[in-house]
């Protein structure tokens, strides 16, 4: 199935003391362009829209222009929400596309083999998305007491990418915009027309760049990744 990639980057980096977190430096390259190389590398995406603010397009055009990022087909701009950021890309994705796979900029760590079996999941379900199971007991609390201990085995931590059929991602934006609904979450669409998401299993190592100690935990992380790769070889 023919699967185009959304990556959203539109956001206003209010955690980063103002600084574009997805265009900071990483490994040899900057966030961005590690997150776009992850995407150009798997078989399955066929091409890359990215959501954006104006004044980043053309940083972020440079950057994929020196990392040969083929896939890259057109930009969008972003929204209000990040509902709408995506309402936006979806408008430049290619017409013959079967498959959406939304994905955090500023998640630059995911790994090109996850990518594929989150869209691999997708296209058996309808909609799939990557996560890993919580470590940490997990309590509700209202007013400042504990009211619940929910049973951590059924927790996850969500994640990126989330993959869904085209029909059934439409079908879901349009109930949103019918009923004023406005979701921070992929997975929140489809759920809301009744159909059941897959939760693929991924790793630890795809965190979102949110704050400025993720950069130096996605450096470490990064140098690890490479070793390995290294090693391997």
């Amino acid at each position: 199935m023919k699967t185009s990639a959304i990556i959203v980057c539109a956001g206003n980096s209010s955690r980063m003391m103002g600084v574009n977190k997805i265009l900071l430096p990483l490994g040899d390259s900057v966030v961005i362009g590690c997150t776009l190389s992850a995407f150009q590398q798997c078989e399955s995406i066929d091409d890359i829209v990215v959501v954006c603010r104006e004044q980043d397009r053309e940083a972020i055009k440079n950057t994929a222009e020196k990392l040969n990022i083929t896939k890259l087909h057109n930009f969008a701009s972003g929204g209000s929400t990040r509902q709408e950021s995506v309402i936006n890309g979806l408008r430049k994705i290619s017409p013959d596309t079967e498959m959406i796979a939304v994905h955090d900029g500023a998640r630059p760590l995911i790994n090109p083999k996850y990518i594929e079996k989150t869209i691999k999941d997708a296209s058996v379900f309808g909609g799939a998305v990557l996560g890993v199971p919580v470590k940490d007991t997990i309590k509700v609390v209202h007013d400042g007491l504990i009211e619940d201990t929910p049973h951590r085995p059924s927790l996850y931590i969500t994640q990126t990418p989330q993959v869904f059929k085209r029909r059934l991602y439409f079908e879901g934006v349009d109930f949103a915009l019918e009923h004023g609904l406005d979701f921070t979450d992929d997975c929140q669409l489809i759920e809301s027309i009744g159909i059941k998401v897959y939760m693929t299993t991924g790793d630890y190592t795809n965190i979102k760049i949110t704050t400025p100690e993720d950069i130096k935990i996605a450096e470490v992380l990064l140098a690890e990744i490479k070793k390995e790769g290294e090693t391997e070889k």
